[in-house]
């Protein structure tokens, strides 16, 4: 058999050689991280810091986890939690008492939680997985975080309640304020009804005078008499009964 050209072997072996080193870690031994790219949140709030990972291998007591942390002023970033076969949180610093791991490993998940977030936690939080021997790929990601003040809103208690006094008491007014605009009316129409006894009515102030009493008569006897013993005598004579009589006449 004829032999091939040395000089198209080891261009072969070269290319060969160029593919196996490329591409055959990524096949044997891989990782991929991923995380959100930003994340906003109000000043206070609990945030979860999404991680999740998948790997060709199978996690196991070797894997790792770190989160570090790079603010928004700048400078290096910081390791501030870590994780291997248990969580270990921060002993001191700017979120000591303020991580709860959240992750879990078997399902691919490397996720914490901040909580109540400050104003002072704005930056870049990256998370970086580690499963030997899956040393290759894209080990870690990058999520910022916004972190804004809080606004003050209302709850639907306070806006109920607020609504109650506002509009109870219009209504109560308008409803007195349209009970006044239809009761003198009524009034009105009950007093043309209804008279009192001692009322007088119309035309009545000049009406003829009731019928008098009757006026008893007295009987006197007839004297000649001359004038002064005439006059002496009625003066004697003259009772009590006349002279009332006498006052009671129109």
């Amino acid at each position: 058999m004829r032999g091939l050209p040395r000089g198209n072997t080891t261009l072969n072996v070269v290319l060969l050689l160029y593919f196996l080193g490329c591409f055959a870690p990524s096949l044997v031994s891989s990782i991929t991280v991923s995380t959100p790219a930003e994340l906003h949140a109000s000043k206070g709030d609990r945030v979860t810091l999404s991680c999740s990972f998948t790997s060709t291998s199978r996690p196991t007591s070797k894997m790792t986890v770190d989160w570090s942390y790079r603010p928004q002023t700048g400078g290096p970033p910081q390791t501030f939690f870590h994780f291997s076969s248990q969580a270990f949180p921060p002993p001191e610093g700017q979120f000591f008492g303020r991580i709860w791991w959240q992750g879990s490993p078997a399902r691919g998940d490397a996720s914490i939680s901040l909580i109540n977030a400050t104003l002072n936690d704005n930056g870049t939080f990256t998370c970086s997985v580690r499963n030997p021997p899956d040393v290759h790929g894209f080990p870690l990601s990058h999520t910022v975080l916004t972190v804004t003040p809080k606004v003050p809103s209302m709850r639907f208690s306070d806006v109920a309640v607020l609504l109650a006094f506002i509009l109870l008491p219009s209504f109560i007014i308008t409803l007195i304020l349209i009970g006044r605009m239809l009761c003198p009316k009524k009034r009105h129409n009950q007093s043309k009804a209804y008279r009192s006894p001692i009322e007088v009515t119309e035309g009545e102030e000049h009406g003829t005078c009731p019928p008098k009493a009757k006026v008893k008569t007295a009987c006197f006897e007839l004297f000649l008499m001359d004038s002064d013993d005439e006059r002496e005598y009625y003066n004697l004579r003259r009772s009590p009964i006349d002279e009332g009589i006498t006052e009671s006449k129109c």
